[in-house]
């Protein structure tokens, strides 16, 4: 991570803040405004009580997960991380041994910078760290997110999403009585950060994804203190296990959702070392953010695709801007009752998260939602190209069922008529340059 925040810094794109800030709701709260302002990420440099500086916003800016997965300037985000995604299924050597680093420090949960960010959390919260942890059956590296909660220098106390992975190792683990051991990387590299928003096959192993993206084996070393492999790129890493049947109250915390999920008996991670690289920068993250929400976005987006495009031909793209729980997929309209066929399609994708489909033509942004809106209040009748499915359990963590059930909506052009909806221009619009008008705007745009 600090190499490209090199290359960030290095392009004017890294804000700094030098003076002191409080880790309790100001870096937040600075973090969140800048996001209202700009798609740049932000090191606070003095943060009260640790010498540590802290890193937000990394992600927010859906160009910067592009240049992640090397997407070139006329490719898809979606279409490049699903050939990602089949490169990595046919990787052999993914990682390479090394050594721990020579500047490694030795530590404790209290040195680190452990930010509170919402009015109501019950406690600082680590949310910018991946989970590394091997299924006990396979072996299989699984990469995935976990807000973990601060009770102690020994104790953290974590959320696992009963439909990830990771809650089905530490299932397995606990049903032999025996706990799962993981490891919590912070400040990792952004393409093992890119790729434990991926939501892989059952087969599927995110470290070699990550070897996918970064277009080579990802180095790493035995941890010091569990029966696992590390990056040794990782700032900082936290060793631990997940124990075996033990439920600790967690919460309430301000989740992605926007709201609050309140006090519940969760699983607990007993810390056993916290490392850290000489100069290890800590990395936040705001849930429900821009910088929350753009990852999982894509690689929500990446895997409907993936779905989509194999079964209906002509899926350009899918975006699942401002919020996964929404979905737009772009096609080139081929024959009547395409659209209906992606939209079934798309339901069935990612049952998390498909509460809202929308399908629209070519000529459409779809990461622009004024213009998904403005297609389907144009271009047809709202009675008849809406689809509403009853009564289909959605997001995982719902036990008053508010968010079953399913809307599909068809704002393509009607089959035939094409014609009639061609889109007015005038000409020159996207070429002019204002400043040769009005000056003032040449003041503007420096």
């Amino acid at each position: 991570m600090r190499h490209y925040l090199s290359r960030l810094r290095a392009r004017g794109e890294l804000l700094t803040v030098t003076r002191e800030v409080d880790p309790r709701h100001e870096v937040a709260a600075v973090a969140r405004r800048l996001q209202l302002e700009t798609n740049k990420p932000v090191l606070f440099e003095n943060v009260r009580g640790s010498r540590m500086p802290v890193l937000l916003n990394l992600y927010s800016d859906h160009q910067r997960l592009r240049e992640i997965i090397r997407c070139a300037p006329d490719e898809t985000f979606c279409a490049r991380l699903d050939r990602e995604i089949n490169l990595s299924s046919s990787l052999d050597e993914t990682v390479e041994p090394a050594p721990l680093p020579s500047d490694w420090v030795t530590g404790k949960l209290s040195d680190l910078p452990i930010l509170t960010y919402h009015e109501r959390d019950g406690a600082p919260y680590i949310t910018a760290g991946v989970f590394l942890a091997k299924d006990p059956d396979t072996g299989r590296a699984n990469l995935s997110f976990h807000r973990s909660m601060l009770v102690s220098d020994d104790e953290l106390r974590i959320r696992l999403g009963s439909s990830h992975d990771l809650a089905q190792f530490q299932a397995r683990a606990e049903a032999r009585g025996e706990a799962l051991e993981a490891a919590i990387i912070l400040g990792a590299a952004p393409e093992i950060f890119m790729s434990a928003c991926v939501s892989l096959p059952p087969d599927g192993d995110e470290l070699k994804l990550a070897a996918a993206m970064r277009g080579g084996p990802i180095a790493m070393r035995r941890a010091l203190t569990i029966d696992l492999d590390v990056p040794v790129s990782a700032e900082i890493v936290i060793e631990g296990r997940i124990l075996p049947n033990v439920r600790r109250s967690e919460g309430p915390f301000g989740e992605f959702m926007g709201y609050y999920v309140e006090v519940g008996d969760n699983h607990v991670f007993e810390v056993t070392h916290v490392g850290w690289r000489e100069g290890a920068v800590f990395q936040g993250l705001i849930c429900g953010s821009h910088e929350d929400l753009r990852p999982l976005e894509a690689a929500t987006a990446a895997r409907i695709y993936r779905t989509v495009s194999s079964q209906v031909r002509g899926v350009l793209d899918v975006s699942c801007q401002p919020t996964v729980m929404n979905t737009v997929i772009k096609i080139d309209k081929q024959y009547d009752g395409h659209a209906q066929h992606a939209l079934l399609a798309a339901l069935g994708s990612h049952l998390d998260y498909n509460k809202l489909v929308i399908v629209v033509d070519k000529d459409i942004d779809i990461y622009n939602l004024d213009e998904v809106i403005w297609a389907f209040l144009t271009r047809g009748r709202a009675d008849t190209r809406t689809m509403v499915i009853e009564n289909v359990p959605g997001f995982y963590r719902d036990p008053h069922k508010d968010h079953w059930g399913r809307l599909a909506i068809d704002a393509t052009k009607p089959w035939g008529r094409e014609a009639e909806f061609e889109r007015k221009s005038i000409p020159g619009v996207d070429t002019l340059v204002l400043g040769d008008y009005l000056p003032q705007f040449n003041r503007i745009a420096t």
